[in-house]
């Protein structure tokens, strides 16, 4: 990929001699390899983002951790700031061209926010994620899974399926949209939106946000009349009965964030886990042959191929000294998931995928999920479906093989994370 005008995300990249852009294709096409070598130049590196504003990559596995825990960092930059709005990702939704009145649906979200406005909208929602709950939901995970595979051979074309669109977005999407209220008849517009919110291509956000907002706020005049147990329903109960606890753009911004989160990182453990195993029959053979090695092997996929690269930009509340660094109050630091991961200060052959790397029962021991306040809310959700999804995948097609060489596996070009566009599989 070639920095060019035509592409408004590339347009900085290599403006500043010996300060990476997050768009640089040396991180975006291999960024396992990119931003290893931007670990090994030092615990605190200086760079670019998108805007060509200036971040701090933080990129080793402890200091990625500490930081996600130090509330001194904050995820919204005017709080930093003291109420002055100058937010990297404000310029960016202008530079793709959305109406003002739309950014707070994008930007003014829960995984932005910062306490205590964080700490209301999670308890708002997170009653939806507790262990019960998911436990409760793994039947339906699991015939929601066995319904799709059923189906897979009659999406075959010479004797091809695409993994992704038959069965690793579907089970995600179907799950959150149940969750949250989503009737079934608008979940392929909510598959479609969520592609052309990841495309980072300013004429499909343009074309897909009005649309969607629209729609989610339609949804909630609709579901009023007809209240049930979702957790559209008890945003809209919580929404009616004290006004002050959650405003409307708060409600349509959290469905969006919701079903959108809920089912994208979803669908690219389910594809990237699948090809992973695929190209390691070894460990493969090993999952096969004990099943109870699930939970552990989806926490090595997180951590070996996860769907997110990075995490939110953070913002300094104050002058803060670092690992030998001062980062001052207001300036943004870019946590790097992938190289913590690798990160050989923490791992024994980090490179290596073992799916017995993580001890059964023991904490997560990777940041996949990040850490600290802004724990992925479903992560455990997630982590469901992907024992589930492959579980059921490879007993009912015990020989499935990819249709193509590994390296002819196509992966969008596009900043912060790892998905497959397709995954032609012969069943």
């Amino acid at each position: 990929m070639s920095a060019s005008p035509t592409n408004p995300l590339a347009v900085h990249v290599g403006k500043h001699p010996g300060e990476t852009n997050v768009m640089d294709p040396a991180l975006v096409i291999d960024p396992f390899k990119g931003y290893g070598e931007l670990r090994e130049q030092g615990p605190v590196v200086r760079g670019r983002f998108l805007d060509d504003s200036p971040v701090w990559f933080i990129t080793r596995f402890d200091d990625v951790r500490e930081v996600l825990r130090d509330q001194r960092f904050v995820n919204n930059r005017s709080s930093a700031l003291g109420g002055v709005d100058d937010n990297p990702l404000t310029r960016l939704m202008e530079t793709m061209g959305l109406p003002e009145e739309l950014h707070p649906y994008l930007l003014e979200t829960i995984l932005n926010a910062d306490a205590p406005d964080h700490t209301r909208l999670r308890r708002l929602v997170s009653r939806a994620f507790t262990a019960r709950k998911i436990n409760d939901l793994r039947p339906r995970v699991a015939q929601i899974a066995d319904e799709l595979l059923a189906q897979l051979p009659g999406h075959a074309e010479n004797g091809v399926v695409d993994l992704i669109e038959h069965f690793a977005y579907p089970l995600p999407i179907s799950v959150i949209c149940e969750l949250v209220g989503i009737p079934e008849a608008d979940r392929p517009q909510w598959r479609q939106w969520g592609a052309d919110l990841v495309s980072l291509s300013p004429e499909r956000l343009r074309a897909a946000v009005p649309p969607m907002i629209d729609h989610i706020h339609e949804l909630i005049r609709e579901r009023r009349g007809t209240l049930t147990d979702d957790l559209l329903s008890e945003l809209i109960r919580t929404h009616d009965d004290d006004g002050s606890r959650l405003s409307d753009v708060e409600m349509a911004t959290l469905v969006l964030t919701l079903v959108f989160a809920g089912h994208e990182t979803t669908a690219h453990l389910i594809g990237n886990g699948t090809a992973a195993l695929l190209t390691h029959p070894d460990q493969l053979r090993l999952l096969t042959s004990d099943p109870d090695l699930l939970p552990r092997a989806v926490h090595e996929l997180m951590r070996w191929c996860g769907p997110v690269h990075v995490a939110q930009l953070r913002y300094a509340s104050e002058d803060i000294d670092f690992a030998g660094t001062t980062i001052r109050k207001g300036e943004a630091v870019q946590l790097v998931l992938v190289s913590a991961n690798f990160d050989p200060r923490h791992y024994d052959d980090p490179d290596r995928l073992d799916i017995t790397r993580h001890p059964a029962g023991h904490a997560e021991n990777h940041v996949g999920f990040g850490h600290g306040m802004h724990y992925c809310l479903g992560a455990s959700l997630a982590r469901q479906e992907g024992e589930v999804a492959l579980g059921k995948l490879f007993a009912r097609y015990p020989d499935a093989s990819l249709a193509v060489e590994p390296d002819r596996l196509e992966r969008p070009e596009l900043p912060g994370g790892w998905r497959l566009v397709s995954l032609p599989l012969r069943l």
